[in-house]
């Protein structure tokens, strides 16, 4: 695979991620146990794969520069920053999630996963936002 094809993959994995959090999610609102249990685990294998892809990634190639200008500078960097600290926190958080689901304590699994879809969907879409102005916002 081309090196300059992985951030385009790296939003698609994200999207991929967003598109799995959301059928679990209601997966499990229609009590439809089996499919959330697929489409969870689905959603961290592909959220793996787009760690290593984006760490091969960023180890080849380094840190890629925001060309904006304008308004949208702040935007893009406030965008950055949160997606950046969120996605180191749901790391922990969506281990958890699983390690309590897999102890089949499902109570504690439940309220610690109101936390951890949010900021997880929020990871995911916002990554998928940042490479587009990254990669192909008109500048």
């Amino acid at each position: 695979m081309n090196l300059a094809s992985l951030p385009a993959v790296n939003a698609a994995l994200n999207a991929t991620s967003a598109v799995l959090l959301l059928l679990g999610f209601l997966s499990i609102r229609g009590k439809r146990v089996a499919a959330h249990v697929i489409c969870m685990c689905a959603a961290c294998a592909v959220s793996a794969l787009f760690l290593a892809s984006y760490l091969v990634y960023h180890a080849r190639v380094g840190s890629v520069r925001f060309t904006g200008a304008g308004w949208i500078r702040p935007v893009y960097f406030t965008l950055l920053i949160t997606h950046t600290l969120l996605a180191v926190a749901v790391v922990p958080m969506a281990v958890r999630t699983l390690w309590l689901a897999s102890r089949q304590r499902f109570a504690d699994h439940a309220a610690f996963a109101r936390w951890t879809l949010p900021v997880w969907l929020y990871v995911s879409v916002t990554g998928v936002v940042v490479y587009w102005m990254l990669y192909q916002m008109p500048q």
